[in-house]
This record gives C-alpha cells, sequence and structure tokens, in this order.
C-alpha cells in the first residue's frame, strides 16, 4: 500500500456496503485529502472512483470510496483478499 492508504477495512458494515453500494473502506493518513486519496487509489489499482467521503475516528481517518459501474467493488475487494 502507500504512504496515503494504509490498509483496506473488512468489517462487517463494510462489506455490506461493497456489495449493496459497490463502496470499499480504506484507513487511510490522517493528513490525506479527499483528492490525495482518490488519484492514489486509481493509480494503485487501476479503477475509476466516483467519490470519496471521509470520516475521522479515535482510531485514524477512514474514507469509503464509491467505485464506478465499469469498476466493481467486488473485483478489487477479491484482489486485495478481503473476499
Amino acid at each position: 500500500m502507500s504512504a496515503i492508504i494504509k490498509y483496506p477495512l473488512g468489517t462487517e458494515k463494510s462489506i455490506r456496503m461493497m456489495e449493496a453500494e459497490n463502496k470499499l473502506v480504506f484507513v487511510v493518513d490522517r493528513k490525506a485529502t479527499k483528492k490525495q486519496i482518490k488519484e492514489a487509489i486509481e493509480n494503485q489499482f487501476s479503477v475509476t472512483v466516483v467519490a470519496v467521503n471521509t470520516h475521522n475516528t479515535m482510531k485514524g481517518k477512514r474514507a469509503i470510496v464509491t467505485f464506478s459501474q465499469e469498476s466493481p467493488a467486488i473485483d478489487l475487494a477479491t484482489k486485495l483478499g478481503l473476499m
């Protein structure tokens, strides 16, 4: 993973979001912006990102990434070993 993206989150809720809404959740660097997160994911995984929402928690920053219809989140999750 890059310096911006730390690791994907494989919780029950994130798996449900992946199946229903074509989204994946990543733990990212606290100082990363939405634009930096989008560019890092597109470059690293060769997918098309539609939107990035971030959420700051006590444990770190999480990015909820929405993928385009041409880039199914399930395919990327399989590649990353989440499925």
